[in-house]
């Protein structure tokens, strides 16, 4: 298994977009109009062979728009791994009661949207692509919108938690990873880490920072400060009130 895309959620999608491209140096190379079905619209960016997804609600009543109000704005939504055996994975999900909360088989691809009352710390998906290398969200010329001269992968995520402890024995035991001392778990097959962390901004469960594999800092901090972003003195960039860290 390993993170395959990370998905923020945005009140307005464009200006996100752009950000993402200018501090990031990566290129939209598809608009899903398969989103509308839950009332979104969206834009996914290669980072090399990971992507990086916004989502914006263009109706009232979605459950993205209800996430924006509950986290008080912009910011992470959803983690989406992808898995070689989803069937094995449905098994061990029924088995510790975690139910799925919406699931589509297609001829190149098979999801699972897991219940995130079940799962917590954020939206999580877990996709079987057929085969292993594609990727039939991001649409079907995305390796031609690769760029890596400022990133080339995702390399984590951290999540807030009230209780992250908890949270990081649930998401083990759940995707069958295991724990380091520090309560971070290692994908096997990409060695990509979820981290836990307390959430002391007032913003509750969810996503705070994606780790990034980084070939150039230096620019991607200067392109932050360029378009006026904060950039924290750890030198982590935030963008739709997600933190990017250099791995």
């Amino acid at each position: 298994m390993r993170i395959r895309q990370i998905a923020l959620v945005a009140t307005t999608l464009d200006p996100v977009l752009e950000d993402l491209s200018a501090v990031l140096a990566i290129d939209v190379a598809f608009h899903d109009p398969g989103v509308g079905v839950f009332g979104l619209r969206n834009g996914v960016m290669p980072v090399g062979e990971h992507f990086l997804e916004v989502v914006s609600p263009k109706q009232e009543g979605t459950s993205a728009g209800r996430y924006l109000e509950r986290r008080r704005g912009d910011g992470g939504y959803m983690v989406i791994f992808q898995t070689r055996d989803l069937d094995s994975r449905r098994r061990h999900f029924a088995k510790h009661e975690v139910r799925t909360a919406w699931e589509v088989a297609l001829d190149d691809i098979s999801t699972a949207h897991l219940h995130p009352r079940d799962t917590g710390g954020a939206i999580v998906s877990i996709d079987e692509a057929r085969p292993w290398e594609s990727w039939r969200w991001a649409g079907p010329v995305w390796r031609e919108h690769i760029r890596t001269e400022r990133v080339s992968g995702i390399a984590g995520v951290e999540i807030q938690s009230r209780d992250p402890d908890a949270l990081s024995h649930r998401w083990s035991r759940i995707f069958e990873l295991p724990r380091a001392e520090n309560g971070a778990l290692k994908l096997p097959d990409d060695g990509a880490t979820i981290s836990f962390c307390e959430a002391v901004d007032g913003r509750g469960e969810g996503i705070r920072s994606v780790a990034l594999h980084t070939t150039d800092p230096v620019g991607l901090v200067a392109a932050a400060r360029e378009r006026g972003l904060v950039v924290a003195e750890d030198g982590a960039v935030t963008i739709a009130g997600t933190r990017f860290v250099v791995a």
